[in-house]
């Protein structure tokens, strides 16, 4: 636990160059492929928002908006999303690193409780784990 809060970072190498990556992050039609999200709408720029619909297994649709606080294309993407009584946005930081055809990437995020972090967490692994299905068979 830091000083504000209930962190996890998720650190994973994957096999696509940084550029596919971060299109498959900005693109609304790529980022639904392998998001399970519908309805998709992403204006990639500082104060740009961001909606879709996630739809979880079973079949369950949830509908998500926020905003990018910052992006540095092929490096960074720090993302808020927008959280039922919370008057501040929950903040999700992606951080790309090229490594030659390959791309480490860094998902983290601080949440308020222990509970939070962990279902954040466990989206973020179910997301990554999307991607990387997703870039294998780009």
């Amino acid at each position: 636990m830091s000083a504000t809060g209930f962190d996890y970072t998720i650190t994973r190498t994957l096999d696509a160059p940084v550029d596919k990556v971060w299109a498959a992050w900005t693109i609304a039609d790529k980022y639904a492929a392998w998001a399970s999200a519908e309805e998709v709408v992403l204006n990639v720029r500082p104060g740009g928002t961001w909606s879709s619909v996630m739809v979880i297994p079973g079949g369950v649709r949830v509908p998500l908006t926020g905003n990018y606080t910052e992006v540095v294309e092929n490096k960074r993407l720090v993302m808020g999303m927008d959280v039922p009584g919370r008057d501040e946005p929950v903040l999700m930081t992606l951080d790309l690193a090229a490594d030659g055809e390959r791309t480490q990437i860094t998902l983290s995020q601080t949440l308020d409780t222990a509970e939070d972090r962990d279902q954040a967490e466990q989206g973020s692994n179910f997301l990554l784990d999307g991607l990387t299905t997703y870039l294998a068979a780009a």
